[in-house]
């Protein structure tokens, strides 16, 4: 297709000069071509809507990445060497999906909460210990992927959270399930795989749409009453 360019595993090293001069482009595909930087100049593709620099060796992201309009689709920057973020990242207000797995990140910017278009964030196998206070602007995000990091609680704005289903924390350091996620309304999949559970909050049953609740590898108490109110109201324990 004329908008589209796939150079996947191509064995560039670096980006073609020639690619910034290809304006009309929508899709680029730039994964698993041993990249070790990528040059301001992609500032040029202004009707790029999908970006994929996944599986390279990048160690930062120009910040014109945040600066493209019409990135609204896909942004994949999974499986670098990426030890933080551009704060521009978060002009991207429409863009709906954004993938930042396996990499060096300590943390998420600020600037995050920003991009409100968001339905699915993956930030898995990172170094993360916390998420930024803003991850509560992100009022439309429907999947949070959050496992292999070293999170310990989810900051009191995650409450607002209303359209989230899909809650992924296992490999991570909680030893209590975070509060904030009492209450949200559509969450139906909360998967705590290989914490430090050892007991559960009442306010579990109280959650309207959970369908699965994943504990194994955690310290719970398989006979504890509230596992057996959750399987009776339809949820699926996994324990």
């Amino acid at each position: 297709m004329r908008h589209t360019l796939n150079l996947w595993r191509h064995g560039l090293g670096e980006v073609p000069d020639t690619v910034w001069r290809r304006t009309e482009l929508q899709v680029l595909i730039l994964a698993d071509n041993g990249l070790t930087s990528l040059s301001p100049e992609i500032k040029k593709l202004t009707r790029l809507r999908t970006l994929d620099l996944g599986h390279n060796a990048l160690t930062a992201v120009p910040e014109e990445v945040g600066q493209l309009p019409e990135l609204t689709d896909f942004l994949y920057l999974h499986d670098n060497r990426l030890a933080q973020l551009p704060e521009d990242l978060g002009h991207l207000t429409r863009l709906r999906y954004l993938n930042v797995g396996e990499n060096r990140l300590t943390a998420l910017p600020e600037a995050v909460g920003g991009m409100t278009g968001l339905i699915e964030l993956r930030a898995q196998h990172n170094h993360l210990t916390e998420l930024p206070a803003s991850i509560g602007g992100l009022t439309g995000l429907r999947e949070l992927w959050l496992h292999g990091n070293a999170i310990r609680r989810l900051p009191s704005a995650t409450a607002r959270l209303h359209a989230l289903r899909h809650l992924d924390l296992r490999e991570n350091a909680l030893a209590e399930l975070p509060g904030s996620l009492a209450g949200l309304p559509s969450l139906r999949q909360i998967d705590l795989r290989g914490n430090r559970l050892t007991h559960l909050p009442d306010w579990l049953t109280e959650l309207p749409s959970l369908e699965k609740l994943d504990l194994r590898w955690n310290d719970i108490d398989p006979a504890a009453p509230l596992l057996a109110r959750l399987e009776r109201q339809g949820c699926v324990v996994l324990l």
